[in-house]
C-alpha cells in the first residue's frame, strides 16, 4: 500500500490520478472562495449541487461560475433528504428531474450523484424507477470511493483523505463546499498531493460508475432497492 511519507511524497508510488469533487452546494460565502483555491493551484473539480440550494439567491452565479472556470457541475438531487431507493417512483424521479430543470445548460456531462446518507453505499442509493430514468436519459451514476467526512471533521479530514489517496490506485475524493470551516484545509491537502507529484483529472474512476453515458455496468443492482418498487405513488 502506497503511504505519504514525512515530507509529503508518496512513497513508491507510479504514476497517480486523482477526481475530486464537491457536494451539497452551491453555498454563499464557500463556494466562491473553493473556486478561489481551485483556480489559484490549477485544479478542476466537479460540483454536485442540490437543486433547492441552486435556487436559492445567488446560487446560479456560483455554478455559473465553476462551469466557466472549466469545472464540470452535475445533479446532487432536488432535497438531499431521503436515498431514492427509499422513495416512491414518481418522487424519486422528481429527485431527479426538478434539479435538472434547475442545471439547464450548466451540466451537459449529464452525471448524477445519489443521496448516501452519510456516505453509505448500497440498495438505499436508487429505485428502480430512478435506475431507469437516468439509463433512458443517457445519464452517468457517480458514487465515490474517498470519503474522509469533511463535515464531521472539519480540522481533521485533510489527514484523513491524504491516507485515503494513498491507498487507492484512483481516488474520487467527495468534499463538501458547506459552512463547516473544512475548506480551510483545501489550500494544504492540495499542496501535499501535488507535491506527490499526483495529477488531478476530471475523468472518473469506472468502478464508480453503476451507470455510464446511459449503459448499465456490472453490479448495478448493488446499488437499486426493490422493496419500495411496488408501493403506490402519492
Amino acid at each position: 500500500m502506497n503511504e505519504f511519507g514525512p515530507a509529503g511524497q508518496l512513497v513508491n508510488a507510479e504514476q497517480r490520478r486523482v477526481t475530486l469533487s464537491f457536494d451539497n452546494g452551491p453555498e454563499r460565502g464557500v463556494t466562491g472562495n473553493v473556486l478561489d483555491i481551485l483556480r489559484d493551484h490549477a485544479v478542476r473539480a466537479t460540483f454536485f449541487v442540490i437543486g433547492r440550494k441552486l435556487a436559492a439567491p445567488g446560487a446560479r452565479a456560483l455554478a455559473e461560475r465553476a462551469r466557466a472556470e472549466g469545472h464540470i457541475v452535475g445533479n446532487h438531487t432536488f432535497t438531499h433528504a431521503t436515498p431514492l431507493g427509499e422513495l416512491a417512483a414518481a418522487e424519486s424521479v422528481a429527485e431527479i428531474t426538478a434539479t435538472d430543470a434547475l442545471l439547464d445548460g450548466l451540466a451537459p456531462e449529464r452525471l448524477f450523484r445519489p443521496y448516501g446518507v452519510q456516505g453509505r453505499i448500497g440498495p438505499h442509493l436508487l429505485s428502480p424507477a430512478a435506475r431507469d430514468h437516468l439509463i433512458a436519459r443517457q445519464a452517468t451514476c457517480v458514487l465515490w470511493n474517498a470519503l474522509p467526512r469533511d463535515w464531521l471533521e472539519p480540522d481533521a479530514w485533510a489527514s484523513t483523505a491524504l491516507t485515503q489517496c494513498a491507498g487507492l490506485d484512483w481516488p474520487l475524493v467527495v468534499l463538501h463546499d458547506i459552512p463547516s470551516g473544512a475548506m480551510r484545509h483545501l489550500p494544504a491537502f492540495l499542496d501535499r498531493l501535488q507535491a506527490s507529484g499526483v495529477e488531478f483529472t476530471q475523468e472518473l474512476p469506472p468502478d464508480c460508475l453503476p451507470i455510464c453515458g446511459g449503459q448499465a455496468m456490472p453490479g448495478l443492482d448493488r446499488y437499486v432497492s426493490e422493496r419500495v418498487s411496488a408501493r403506490a405513488d402519492g
